[in-house]
């Protein structure tokens, strides 16, 4: 299996490095020019619970891509998603799956519209890594799922095969599943949550509740399970009863990606994440005043930051 990774940051960095690692698959990265000569001087470096790696991988860039692949793993911030179609577009033919690890949903009609309805599979990735300033790929935590499926759900061939080409890889937990759509509503009703508390508050989980925030997080819990619902995806009661114990967790150091952009000085997936699901929640009347909060929050930071007026900078 040929699999191409559009960027070596943090996820994609983290799982295609494993793929590289694992050698079950012909794993090559499009990366901006910088980048392809750092990971040219220096490798892949993965620093992670689950054993460090430092290897070469091969490194594309936009102007070096042909037809080919099986697979591009698209794994961008959802702000850089126009960027990411006009560079993986040459890499696309009729045998190439684009199996987009994005946070939220609202990626999924872009990609559909631009390669196709068939070409689109649903995606999601359970970890926290983040790109060190130095270019290693740093895990977190113990977090390391990736998991898969047709959009229409059932399983297929190409989904069984990405599986298959994980199986081998230290590190990472894949799946190919029956009802992607679902569990990705899942992803987004407890990023949402998160995001919405840890934004606002600008504080991981375990300290907005240390500071008495756990029955504010619950209600943000029960209003974006609703909004699911009100789509055609209820919540399993196990996956609430976990979510309602992460976020009563005062020891939990969970904090989302949003706020560690927020916290670098970075740009935001506000619009895609907090908007996505403040038109949700509006549409199914779901009460939104946290919603619009921390929207409003997270573009007022983006005014600031374009403006040069953060704080140390």
């Amino acid at each position: 299996m040929r699999i191409l990774v559009l960027g070596a940051g943090a996820l994609g960095g983290y799982f295609g490095g494993r793929l590289v690692e694992a050698g079950a698959a012909e794993v090559a990265f499009l990366v901006r020019p910088a980048r392809q000569a750092a990971l040219g001087r220096n490798g892949l470096v993965i620093d992670s619970p689950f054993g460090a790696w430092r290897g070469p991988v091969a490194a594309l860039t936009a102007d070096q891509v042909a037809p080919g692949w099986d697979v591009v793993l698209l794994s961008c911030k959802a702000y850089d998603l126009a960027d990411a179609i006009a560079a993986i577009r040459p890499a696309v033919d009729a045998r190439t799956a684009i199996l987009p690890v994005l946070n939220g949903l609202a990626h999924v009609d872009r990609l559909a519209a631009a390669f196709g309805s068939d070409r689109v599979l649903g995606g999601l990735a359970k970890i926290q890594a983040t790109l060190g300033p130095d270019g290693t790929v740093r895990q977190l935590n113990d977090w390391r799922w990736i998991t898969f499926g047709e959009r229409d759900g059932g399983l297929s061939d190409r989904t069984r095969a990405i599986e298959a080409a994980f199986a081998p890889a230290r590190g990472v937990v894949a799946q190919a599943v029956p009802d992607i759509m679902a569990r990705m509503w899942e992803k987004l009703v407890h990023l949402g949550t998160s995001a919405i508390g840890t934004v606002l508050m600008r504080a991981n989980v375990g300290e907005v509740v240390r500071a008495g925030g756990s029955a504010f997080l619950h209600r943000l819990l029960d209003r974006n399970a609703a909004i699911a619902a009100a789509q055609g995806f209820p919540m399993r009661d196990a996956f609430m009863a976990e979510y309602r114990a992460l976020f009563a967790d005062p020891a939990s150091a969970y904090g989302t990606s949003m706020l560690r952009d927020i916290e670098a000085g970075g740009r935001t997936e506000a619009d895609h994440i907090l908007g996505y699901l403040l038109d949700a929640a509006r549409r199914a009347g779901v009460e939104d005043e946290a919603h619009e909060a921390a929207l409003l929050h997270a573009r007022a930071y983006e005014q600031r930051r374009a403006a040069g007026r953060l704080p140390g900078r």
